[in-house]
């Protein structure tokens, strides 16, 4: 079995209020970061916030500290998220806007993944619909995707495509043969528990996304991931087909009561207890070249 990697998606656009764990100073994205690293995660996604305001903050020199931060203490690959669209979010601002940040981080040698989520969706939970009340967009025009993906081209980022319907996989393949310079992309399966999109954990639901990105990429890289779930259900399936494993406070259900490291933790034992072993950032940036 090849080495897993684990990913700590540390905050989120959640906030405090909604995960209380959930770092959003500067400081605590670098010590939860670094925690994460220590604890055998090879990759950190994190959202800068303004504190003050609980709310996100996609300024690149807010990005660049944290990545520095972390970095200075350990080796990770440390990547940073893109302004949403749609989700309480002005759904006009530009595809440039957009991915400023990254293109400023890929100026400084700051940017080794990108986020670039080829699709758009309903962003609805099983609550909200009880309730009824409708729903969020999260919006990826083309034209987003398109720029995303020259931006990563640019500085020669990987893409790190959530896939949050099977059709993802269908169009982020079909655009990634289309742009010089981008790394491979990486192709994150978004399971869920608590939001209507995509599929349930389910070892099923696994096998038809596998199957789907071995016709439109081949071996491409793929992880289990999601929003408001719990992904250990399907490590040992991961290990199992060569997948990876992505988990923290972004993903987890809300009110989750564990904190990112003990989400770090418990992922290294499952992958561990499958039979697999856990890779470092030198092994996820082998596998990527």
């Amino acid at each position: 079995m090849s080495n897993t990697w684990i990913e700590a998606a540390i905050n989120g656009r959640w906030g405090k209020e909604r995960q209380p764990g959930s770092p959003t100073t500067v400081e605590e994205c670098i010590e939860q970061g670094v925690a994460c690293a220590e604890a055998g995660a090879a990759i950190v996604h994190v959202h800068a916030f303004d504190p003050a305001a609980d709310e996100e903050d996609d300024d690149a020199d807010v990005y660049a500290r944290i990545i520095e931060g972390i970095q200075d203490r350990v080796d990770a690959v440390v990547y940073p998220t893109t302004p949403s669209t749609g989700i309480g979010v002005d759904p006009t601002v530009s595809a440039e806007e957009r991915f400023a940040n990254h293109d400023e981080l890929g100026r400084r040698g700051l940017l080794e993944w990108s986020v670039v989520d080829p699709g758009s969706i309903n962003s609805t939970t099983y609550e909200a619909v009880a309730r009824d009340e409708p729903g969020d967009l999260y919006l990826n025009p083309e034209e987003h995707i398109r720029k995303g993906l020259e931006v990563a081209g640019r500085h020669g980022a990987s893409p790190s495509y959530a896939v949050y319907e099977p059709g993802f996989i269908r169009l982020g393949a079909a655009l990634a043969d289309r742009f010089d310079g981008i790394g491979q992309p990486v192709y994150r399966f978004m399971f869920t528990e608590d939001f209507t999109f995509n599929y349930p954990p389910e070892p099923y639901a696994l096998t038809s996304l596998r199957r789907l990105l071995a016709d439109e990429a081949g071996d491409a890289p793929w992880m289990i991931s999601g929003l408001g779930v719990d992904i250990t259900p399907l490590v040992s399936e991961a290990v199992e087909h060569g997948g990876h494993v992505r988990v923290g406070l972004e993903d987890a259900p809300l009110g989750t009561e564990k904190t990112n490291v003990e989400w770090v933790t418990h992922a290294k034992r499952e992958i561990e207890a499958a039979g697999g072993t856990v890779a470092t950032p030198d092994d996820v940036r082998s596998e990527l070249s």
